[in-house]
């Protein structure tokens, strides 16, 4: 992320210079490769992507412009614009159209786009309703971080069902965003136009979880294809699959999500797990690799994580940190129990063996302090405590109280949350996929009125269409781009959870 944490008198913090600060946040992108939009580039331009039900499942941005009065028509990524004509990406097409709405071309794509959905489940049917979205301000309105601010939003045209529309919504967005190679970009835009390993495994994941497994398959696919010998993948990769050469270096978070996307799909369809050769080699090279990087103590080496900054940025930075910590500790026992479950037990054993270890040095050097995002007390707190507990781990009262203090910690006015405690990036911006992380969170471990509650916010909070965006101002607005893919996956996981239990890894 561009944005952390920044030294506020404390006497333990890490002292850095000015110079180096300022080239560090030159450099560090966003979460997701969100970053802020480069000057003379487009404004943040889109409510929504227009898209059609054929392949390739093209889409393209529909410009704010052209957003008052539009909406999706049911069930689909055909937009209905305000004067009744609609604009769809036409069967075989790779650009958007616009036509009159008794073209044969907007019943076949609607067709199309709803037999896709009906090929799996939309969660959230049975769930009560969420609130009515909140009004946007009108005429059109600039936010001084954000997009402009389009009309106010019309009554959404959906699929039946409480929450049916957000999922369905979600589920048409990612499918957008995954090319037919299987590369799932973070979005449509500039820095967000790529794919990053732990974006896909949660893409992966939410196809799994939702029962459209030949798009789980294909991303998990192109993800075996583009992993290196050594078990690693790049920080981010185009969507031809050639890595983004920027000079980030790989992300040790990253393996141990792509593990568990790999574990959960295998555990919700084992037919076709094993009729995708690609899988076990690559959770063979990844645990492998995660495994061998466990030091002395226990615990992985320094690395970037979720925020995508440098470890020498972080408050102990010759330690890990937790969102390194969870999703090594989440993969290394979901490999465990993979290997297991498909007849290797020298893996199994030796890959158990290494998720004990990490287990222990976790309960030894970050449960004492209450789980803060470095082993230090007094430490400050982010979302990445969710990584430790349901769907990624067992239940434990410890990690469920430093969940709810972390979400207490890092709560705006607006209703959402900041990344993280003492956030050193603009402080009335809240950022959806955390909000939708501790949603996980909650439903996963049967706290269903905290899991509403988040998801109602973020109900709420969608763009005109009805679109997840990634950024929240302290207005309610739209304040980067959308859809962001790694928010839609965790709002279908989150609804998947409120029907269902997930599974959790065996500790």
């Amino acid at each position: 992320m561009n944005d952390g944490p920044a030294p506020r008198g404390h006497g333990r913090l890490l002292r850095v210079s000015r110079t180096a600060v300022l080239l560090l946040v030159a450099a560090l992108v966003a979460m997701c490769g969100a970053t802020m939009p480069q000057r003379g580039g487009p404004p943040w331009a889109s409510p929504g992507l227009v898209g059609g039900g054929g392949w390739p499942f093209a889409g393209e941005p529909l410009p704010p412009a052209d957003a008052d009065g539009a909406a999706y028509l049911p069930g689909s990524s055909a937009v209905r614009l305000r004067d009744g004509r609609v604009r769809l990406v036409p069967l075989g097409g790779e650009r958007a159209i616009t036509v009159a709405a008794h073209d044969p071309r907007v019943a076949a794509a609607v067709r199309s786009d709803q037999a896709w959905l009906a090929r799996g489940t939309v969660p959230g049917a049975d769930l009560p309703a969420p609130p009515p979205p909140r009004p946007r301000p009108h005429p059109q309105a600039t936010s001084p971080v954000g997009p402009p601010v389009v009309s106010p939003r019309p009554e959404p045209v959906a699929v039946p069902g409480p929450y049916r529309d957000m999922a369905a919504r979600a589920l048409l967005d990612l499918r957008l965003l995954t090319r037919p190679n299987g590369a799932s970009l973070a979005s449509w835009y500039g820095a967000w136009r790529y794919s990053w390993p732990r974006d896909s495994a949660f893409a992966a994941a939410a196809f799994t979880a939702t029962g459209h497994r030949p798009e789980a398959r294909r991303v998990l696919r192109f993800l075996a294809g583009v992993q290196s010998a050594d078990g690693r993948w790049a920080a981010r990769y185009h969507a031809d699959g050639s890595a983004v050469t920027d000079g980030r270096p790989p992300q040790s978070d990253a393996l141990g999500w792509v593990l568990w996307a790999t574990w959960f799909f295998r555990t919700q369809d084992p037919e076709a797990a094993a009729a995708t050769p690609e899988l076990w080699p690559m959770v063979r090279r990844a645990a492998d690799r995660l495994a061998r990087s466990l030091g002395r103590d226990g615990l992985p080496p320094p690395s970037p994580d979720y925020w995508e900054r440098s470890p020498g940025s972080e408050q102990v930075p010759d330690r890990a940190t937790l969102g390194v910590v969870g999703p090594v500790l989440a993969g290394l026992r979901a490999a465990a129990t993979f290997a297991r479950d498909t007849g290797r037990p020298a893996e199994a054993a030796r890959w158990r063996a290494a998720a004990q270890r990490l287990a222990g040095a976790t309960a030894r050097d970050f449960a004492p302090l209450g789980y803060p995002r470095s082993p230090l007390r007094g430490g400050w707190m982010d979302t990445s405590v969710t990584f430790l507990g349901p769907p990624f781990g067992p239940p434990d009262p410890g990690v469920a109280e430093a969940c709810a203090r972390a979400a207490r910690k890092q709560a705006l006015p607006n209703g959402g949350v900041l990344p993280g405690e003492y956030w050193s990036g603009n402080k009335k911006i809240a950022w959806t996929p955390e909000m939708a992380l501790f949603a996980l969170s909650a439903a996963a471990s049967g706290r269903d009125g905290e899991a509403r509650s988040r998801l109602d916010w973020l109900a709420r909070h969608r763009t005109t269409l009805g679109v997840l965006p990634e950024k929240v101002d302290e207005n309610g607005r739209q304040a980067a781009v959308a859809p962001l893919g790694w928010t839609a996956s965790l709002v279908l996981l989150t609804l998947t959870a409120l029907e269902r239990p997930l599974p959790v890894p065996a500790p």
